[in-house]
This record gives structure tokens, C-alpha cells and sequence, in this order.
């Protein structure tokens, strides 16, 4: 079990550098919600997520770049950095890496370090539609044709396809990931869901207070409290909450703790974080590894 203090350095710069999901002034009116929603939702160019996208090679890790086609012809790229399966200590575990809203999966890497490294695990992510170096304009129908995709990639590569899936999502991740796991469920050993929503358009009050007459304009709807429902009982689930999350409300969360059907499932709250902050909280990473190693198999690994 990691110490109750130990967080990473390099968590903590990533904690900081974090994008706010969903930032724009709140004095965007009416056409905002219609015609600039996608911007608002989907914020690729942040920070120069177009430009440079950094490698694992950047943090010394061994890795592969597969490029995934979608059903619609877009080019997604990927890091897939993997164990050697036939080492004694080999836990047979992936972890599917889902992305916040916001910036490039370069900016991620610092996590999918800690997870490779110290962890043990393999790790897969991929960037969406628009984001990094992938192709196309990020949507809601888009980025389902995304995971789409990235789960035939799982099913066909040898050694994923034989190893425990978890998904990890943070916000706009956590939607993809029950998206996933909705659809997939056969495929999914454990889900780590962290400050998501339990739709989009429930956001908006909390966010733009004075578009909440229009959120049902909001076509990117994401809804992930009716995609929760069609969750196998059987998959294990954690949920993170930080209860100043700023951005998601943190009754989002609980409703959905309260939503998923699993047998095994754990809600851990944090007292001050907030969205992008509940990542280095004192106790995360301890209860992440708790409940990968224990709560799901292989057990102990």
C-alpha cells in the first residue's frame, strides 16, 4: 500500500497545468449553448494541443503509437506501453486511460508514468477526434465512433485482449468510459470513474447560471445516467469526487454511486478539492490501488 502522503512531483505539476473543463465566460449568451457549444465542450486547442504532443519516450517509457482508424475513416493516435507478460511479476492488468476535455494525451503522461511505472500496469490511451494529432472535429456521435474503435483494437491485439480491462475516466473521460463499458461490458474487468457528469446538459446551471433556460439547446448531451443503468452488475466500480468541484457537480457523482447497479462498488470523497486538484488528494492514489489489486482479478496483482 502506497504511503497516506506520497504524491508524485510530477502528479502535482500536472494537477497544476490542468485545464478547467467547460471554461468560458459566463456572459456568452444564447447562441453560445447552439452554435459555439462544441468549442466550449471540446477545447483541443488549448495550450497548444495542436502543436506538440509529448511522448513517453519524453518520461523515459517504452512504448508503441498505433494509429486507429474509425468506422469513419478518422485517424486516432495512440500510446500503448506494455509489460513483458512472461516476467514472474507480470499483473496481467491494463488500464484504458480516458481523457478530460481538455489539452492533448501528451499533457496526461505524467499519470500514465505513474501507472506504467510504479503501478505496474499496462496502460493504453488514445486521443480523440480533434485533439493532439488525431483527425476530424471532436463530437458526442464522434467520440462514441472513437471508443468504438479503440475497443476493436483491444479485441484484436493478443496481448490486451487476454488481459483485465479497467477503464480510468476523469470528467469528459468518465462519460466515455461508462460509453464504454455500457456497450462493452464483456470486455471490462473495473471502471475508475473521477468527477464526471450525469449528463451535459445538467451542467450548464451549475456553470452558466444564466443559460440555464437554454441548456436543452445543448446537443452534445453525453447520458451517462441512462448508460450507467446498462452496466453489468458484475463489473466493480470506484468513484472519486471532489467536493468543490467547480466545474461537476459533486451530487453528479453521488447520484450516480447511487445509479450503478455493480455489486462491488466504492465512493471516496475529498473535502476542499476540485475538479482538476482531486487527482493529488491525499488518499487517491492509495484507494486506486486498493481497489484495482483487490477488487479486481487477477486479485492480488
Amino acid at each position: 500500500m502506497l504511503s497516506n502522503n506520497f504524491i508524485p512531483s510530477y502528479l502535482i505539476t500536472f494537477a497544476k497545468t490542468s485545464f478547467l473543463a467547460l471554461s468560458a465566460t459566463s456572459a456568452v449568451a444564447f447562441l453560445a449553448v447552439y452554435k459555439y457549444q462544441n468549442n466550449i465542450v471540446y477545447p483541443a486547442s488549448l495550450n497548444g494541443g495542436h502543436k506538440h504532443v509529448s511522448t513517453p519516450e519524453e518520461y523515459g517509457l517504452p512504448f508503441t503509437a498505433p494509429i486507429i482508424t474509425t468506422k469513419d475513416g478518422e485517424s486516432l493516435h495512440s500510446y500503448l506501453l506494455l509489460h513483458d507478460s512472461s516476467d514472474p511479476n507480470y499483473t496481467n492488468k491494463t488500464i484504458i486511460v480516458l481523457s478530460p476535455n481538455a489539452g492533448n494525451i501528451g499533457h496526461f503522461l505524467p499519470v500514465v508514468k505513474y501507472i506504467y511505472e510504479t503501478l505496474n500496469y499496462n496502460v493504453f490511451i488514445y486521443s480523440y477526434r480533434g485533439y493532439g494529432h488525431s483527425t476530424g472535429k471532436p463530437t458526442e456521435e464522434g467520440l462514441k465512433l472513437d471508443a468504438d474503435a479503440a475497443m476493436q483494437f483491444v479485441a484484436e491485439h493478443s496481448q490486451l485482449s487476454s488481459s483485465s480491462i479497467i477503464l480510468y475516466g476523469r470528467s469528459l473521460g468518465g462519460a466515455v468510459s461508462i460509453y464504454i463499458a455500457a456497450h462493452y461490458s464483456n470486455m471490462i474487468s473495473g471502471i475508475v470513474l473521477e468527477n464526471t457528469f450525469l449528463n451535459l446538459r445538467k451542467v450548464i446551471p451549475h456553470i452558466f447560471p444564466i443559460l440555464s433556460p437554454f441548456s436543452f439547446l445543448c446537443h452534445e448531451v453525453w447520458p451517462s445516467e441512462e448508460d450507467i443503468l446498462k452496466i453489468k452488475e458484475d463489473i466493480p466500480m470506484l468513484f472519486f469526487s471532489g467536493l468543490d468541484d467547480e466545474i461537476v457537480p459533486p451530487d453528479h457523482m453521488q447520484t450516480l454511486y447511487q445509479l450503478c447497479k455493480s455489486t462491488v462498488k466504492e465512493f471516496k470523497s475529498f473535502e476542499g478539492a476540485k475538479h482538476n486538484d482531486t487527482i493529488v488528494q491525499p488518499m487517491y492514489w492509495d484507494y486506486f490501488v486498493d481497489f484495482v489489486k483487490l477488487k479486481i482479478n487477477p486479485i492480488g496483482k
